[in-house]
């Protein structure tokens, strides 16, 4: 139990000496509470056209299909609030997609953790995960106590609100597990009623189908959906209105990573330079964002359709 507990502390440390701002861990067993609310959600086809969402129905809720033997679920929170954003009068991306893309970053402390490990413990069966395989990450951040699911979906934590990067590391080492904390939402209502295009139902669900972000990252159709024009607020990939409007948020500090950092022609893009953008402008603000996953000519569809096109 001594270094069961010792192992425990050792990691939490590692995680905040890379940066993490919360590591929290939960024993690795089937999430049964989800698994309905996951099957209604894919029954009402709330996951709109990402067929992928549809794939791995078991491995979404049992880590020991995805580690062999797995014992213990470490869940860690990367913070991505910007000291410094976008103007005013531009078409908006979300903010985690201003600097490079966290998913690489990420990973690669993911993996110093994992060396880490190895060097404390000795040899151990685990993978990480950024956001990358069939894992419920706000669940396991939940049962992990880093926060509560909101009403828009999202795992906010009492201290700083919303605006991070979840990651995972599954492993076969019975580690100290953490407590669930309390909800604290409560009558709160702000970021459902500012959401534009009414994704966000009761009870916390999110219809993925009917969220800016699904639209504009998502979806890869030739042209957006008609009954959606005028809603989009001038994002043209993702949207943070539910986060913005979240009261916990006000307690969002500026993230320390160089890497998250904006480009500066970013910021200080015109809604005149969006609609003018070219391939090569493109590629050298963009080259290392998340932001190409829409790619030029899905950027360029968004930006038409927020024109009215």
């Amino acid at each position: 139990m001594l270094t069961t507990t010792k192992y425990t502390q050792q990691i939490k440390t590692e995680a905040t000496r890379l940066g993490f701002s919360f590591c929290g861990i939960a024993k690795a067993e089937f999430l049964k509470e989800e698994a309905p609310k996951l099957e209604y959600w894919l029954n009402q086809q709330m996951h709109g056209k990402m067929q992928y969402m549809e794939n791995h129905f078991d491995k979404r809720l049992d880590p020991t299909k995805l580690v062999e033997g797995a014992k213990s679920v470490i869940t860690l929170m990367y913070n991505y609030y910007p000291k410094e954003e976008q103007r005013a009068d531009s078409y908006k991306i979300s903010k985690y997609a201003y600097g490079e893309d966290y998913h690489k970053v990420i990973k690669k402390k993911l993996l110093e953790l994992v060396v880490f490990l190895e060097d404390k413990i000795g040899e151990i069966n685990c993978r990480v995960f950024v956001d990358s395989a069939p894992v419920l990450e706000r669940a396991w951040a939940q049962k992990s106590g880093l926060g509560w699911i909101g009403k828009n979906g999202m795992l906010i934590n009492k201290q700083q609100g919303s605006f991070f990067f979840l990651a995972e590391i599954i492993l076969d080492v019975a580690l100290d597990d953490d407590s669930p904390v309390k909800d604290y939402c409560g009558s709160c209502t702000a970021c459902i009623d500012a959401c534009p295009t009414e994704a966000l139902l009761p009870n916390k669900v999110v219809n993925g189908s009917k969220c800016i972000s699904y639209f504009t990252i998502e979806l890869k159709d030739e042209l957006i959906p008609n009954e959606v024009k005028g809603k989009f607020n001038d994002w043209v990939f993702g949207c943070d209105i539910c986060q913005d409007v979240c009261p916990w948020n006000r307690f969002s500090l500026a993230h320390k990573e160089p890497k998250f950092k904006a480009d500066d022609k970013l910021l200080n893009f015109s809604k005149h330079e969006w609609k003018e953008i070219t391939e090569e402008i493109f590629q050298e603000i963009f080259k290392k964002s998340a932001v190409k996953r829409t790619k030029f000519a899905g950027l360029k569809r968004n930006i038409e359709f927020l024109e009215g096109k």
